[in-house]
């Protein structure tokens, strides 16, 4: 009989090569090759990464020159989701004379290798990267970020972690909508550890919400259609999750550093970003931070596809148009 120390030795040694060998997958930002370039309706990143491109521009009267938007908005979608969830904010900011591009980000929508986190790391260079792009096409319009959910924390990290590389001088302003600030910290252990778990024994584990009866939007006609929408992930593998929860630990952390003009839009109803962690994040933010923080009633996650999404929008607009001529003047109360 094996004596029960060297059991023991080789059980643990068992353990770790079955952990050793469910390895969380990543795919982060590759060698750079190449400067990013425009690529038709596609922006193409340093490492030859392919990203797809919507975009929303003011009309122009039959026979008119167009004027120059009063502002572009680049625009980041949340998890699972792509760069079509603007189509709403897109189209009512362009009817104020308000251009709107977005794009998918990196492991989403209409990308490579789908599902497969990229790491926040790579979804920051990938903003700075766009970010650059757009400013080189429109070097004399303002930008403004707006963030939906996961892309506010990658905005967030972008434009107030003490490790951007975005220059934040070419951003006037940003909109955060429902950011994903629901750290480690703010989470119960219970939570924590099953989430440790996972990501070491099953990380390609897939997990739908099936079941959970938690509700994003109360626009069902358009939750039906996402339901339906082959661009849209309706599975994740623990290890994305576990990275965006990587994520929404450096987003948190952000609070005490935002010096942009930045406008925070949150929903009473939401059943994604629970209020608890949202209350901890705004309460970090130091008093005279120049953020307005715009509260719906009646509003869920998906704040801008709601059935109520004229009010975050126009909140949206009204706040663009006032603070992006003048960082110093009052931001609008809502």
């Amino acid at each position: 009989m094996m004596p029960a120390p060297l059991a023991r030795f080789l059980a643990v040694l068992g353990l770790v090569g079955l952990l050793a060998a469910c390895a969380p997958l990543r795919q982060p930002m590759g060698d750079a090759v190449i400067p990013p370039f425009w690529q038709g309706d596609r922006m193409v990143m340093a490492d030859g990464y392919s990203l797809r491109v919507l975009q929303w521009w003011p009309p122009v009267a039959d026979g008119s020159a167009p004027a120059p938007p009063q502002a572009i908005v680049i625009a980041l979608h949340g998890m699972n989701d792509h760069a079509g969830a603007f189509t709403a904010t897109g189209e009512a900011l362009a009817a104020r004379g308000i251009a709107s591009i977005a794009y998918d980000q990196r492991g989403f929508g209409d990308t490579l290798n789908r599902g497969i986190w990229p790491t926040g790391a790579t979804l920051v260079a990938d903003l700075e990267a766009v970010t650059d792009l757009v400013r080189q096409r429109y070097p004399t319009v303002p930008v403004v970020l707006l963030g939906s959910s996961m892309g506010g924390a990658v905005t967030l990290v972008a434009t107030a972690g003490q490790a951007s590389v975005l220059d934040t001088r070419t951003i006037e302003g940003v909109v955060l909508n429902a950011p994903a600030v629901w750290a480690r910290s703010t989470m119960p252990p219970p939570q924590r550890a099953a989430l440790w778990l996972a990501t070491r024994i099953a990380p390609g584990w897939e997990l739908t919400g099936d079941g959970l009866d938690i509700w994003p939007s109360d626009n069902i006609a358009m939750l039906r259609a996402l339901a339906a929408d082959p661009l849209a992930l309706h599975a994740n593998r623990v290890d994305l999750m576990a990275g965006v929860v990587d994520l929404m630990d450096r987003a948190f952390g952000t609070a005490e550093h935002i010096a942009l003009p930045t406008l925070i839009l949150y929903g009473e109803n939401d059943q994604i970003i629970p209020p608890g962690p949202i209350a901890r994040f705004l309460a970090r933010i130091p008093q005279d931070a120049p953020v307005t923080v715009a509260r719906f009633p009646d509003g869920y996650h998906m704040l801008l596809r709601d059935l109520g999404r004229e009010a975050p929008i126009t909140a949206t607009a009204d706040w663009i148009a006032k603070r992006v001529p003048d960082r110093t003047a009052p931001a609008p109360t809502f």
